[in-house]
């Protein structure tokens, strides 16, 4: 079978396509000590400031009420498609009310778990024993 150079392009391309990874990331736009962000799905290759597919919302960290804005179905959608947050992504879309973000949130690797929590605070309140004091020798 001969392969043609259109036909071994055409392949690479398809190829290509086929192992585009979608991310739902922040996009950093603002000035400087004035952060904004853009919420966008773009492929996980392109650079952060670089192309993107679609913005799907922004955030705006100084703004205390309404400082994070999304679209749930467009988001929806994309999640469908494959698309990943990231896990900042992931823990405002939590926050903000989104089903099913906790298993793109990733645990910090040192953190300890609640029970050892719980433990340590019982021993740092319970008294420790004193040691009687000895009378003086005489």
């Amino acid at each position: 079978m001969k392969i043609t150079l259109h036909t071994f392009f055409a392949i690479r391309t398809l190829f290509r396509q086929l192992r585009i990874m979608l991310v739902i990331r922040l996009q950093r736009t603002g000035r400087e000590n004035d952060p904004t962000y853009r919420l966008v799905v773009a492929e996980k290759a392109r650079p952060v400031k670089g192309k993107h597919l679609e913005v799907v919302g922004h955030y705006l960290p100084a703004r205390k009420g309404e400082g994070f804005v999304h679209k749930d179905e467009r988001i929806a959608y994309w999640i469908g498609q494959g698309a990943i947050p990231s896990d900042t992504v992931a823990r405002l879309l939590r926050k903000a009310g989104l089903q099913n973000m906790d298993k793109f949130i990733l645990r910090y690797t040192k953190r300890k778990s609640k029970k050892e929590q719980q433990a340590e605070a019982a021993a740092s309140a319970a008294p420790a024993p004193s040691a009687p004091a000895e009378a003086p020798a005489a």
